[in-house]
């Protein structure tokens, strides 16, 4: 029983240390809603609010309103929202992109999102998946699942500190 539980504690170590790394999603380059490439990396030393979605994605619907509040209360704080979806820009997505008012940073990743996701801590890849990351480019707060416009604010103070 003694070897289980460590085994499970030193699990749960390491996951918590690879959700804490944010080097692949500093080295991820995706496209955005016009097809440019957009390097993550350009945004390093700024406060980030990360959130990975989909169209398909009922609780996503109900968070984006929220994701374009937070961009509009904590932008002019330097706090930069940058919305992934799990598709591609079609103009299917660029419809629901515009029906939705989403006005933060979008960027997409059809093929090498779910391996992002995996690669800072959502083993399961599901959705939606929100990080926020300081300053410094430490993951601060990582949430799985729909986020309430408290959670959001929790992770842009968290990002912002």
């Amino acid at each position: 029983m003694t070897r289980f539980l460590l085994c499970l504690l030193m699990g749960l170590v390491a996951l918590a240390a690879r959700a804490q790394d944010s080097a692949p999603l500093f080295a991820a380059s995706l496209r955005d809603i016009d097809n440019r490439r957009i390097a993550i990396a350009d945004f390093r030393g700024q406060p980030l609010l990360v959130n990975f979605w989909a169209r398909w994605c009922a609780p996503c619907r109900v968070e984006i309103p929220e994701l374009s509040a937070i961009a509009r209360t904590h932008g002019p704080k330097g706090l930069k929202v940058i919305g992934i979806g799990l598709e591609d820009n079609s103009p299917t997505v660029k419809d629901f992109v515009k029906a939705y008012e989403m006005d933060y940073l979008l960027l997409f990743a059809p093929a090498e999102g779910i391996a992002l996701m995996r690669a800072l801590g959502n083993e399961r890849a599901g959705l939606p998946f929100t990080l926020a990351v300081d300053r410094n480019g430490r993951v601060v707060l990582h949430k799985l699942g729909p986020a309430a416009r408290a959670d959001l604010e929790t992770a842009a103070a968290a990002a912002l500190r």
